[in-house]
């Protein structure tokens, strides 16, 4: 019989992909390449030296593993909409995770670095 709910995540995937991403640059210096991505968030929660917890969000990008064709490193860029994102490393996670059971898509850890213009 079937893997049932491997073929319906992989079909979810490919839905994700093709109806809600969108084109983006993943750089890695001096290569670039043209993937879809769809955007996301990771909360994330750490203590400040005087013992404070501070919250905030990194902005993570879906990409289907397949479509990246190799794994993200701390230090890549993603280029979309007219902003840079450079790939993050998250305590307790790395620069990235897998984003579904069956390992087909990278969720990426970024920050936007994207240089401020002044007013």
């Amino acid at each position: 019989m079937a893997d049932l709910l491997r073929q319906g995540a992989q079909w979810l995937e490919q839905q994700r992909t093709t109806c809600c991403s969108s084109p983006v640059a993943y750089r890695r210096p001096p290569d670039s390449v043209t993937v879809n991505a769809t955007y996301g968030k990771t909360d994330v929660e750490m203590a400040d030296e005087s013992g404070l917890t501070v919250r905030s969000h990194v902005t993570d990008f879906l990409i289907l593993a397949s479509e990246l064709g190799f794994g993200p490193k701390q230090g890549d860029q993603i280029v979309a909409d007219g902003r840079v994102y450079e790939v993050i490393y998250l305590a307790g996670e790395g620069p990235w995770r897998w984003s579904d059971p069956y390992r087909t898509t990278f969720r990426i850890h970024t920050k936007d670095t994207t240089p401020q213009s002044e007013p």
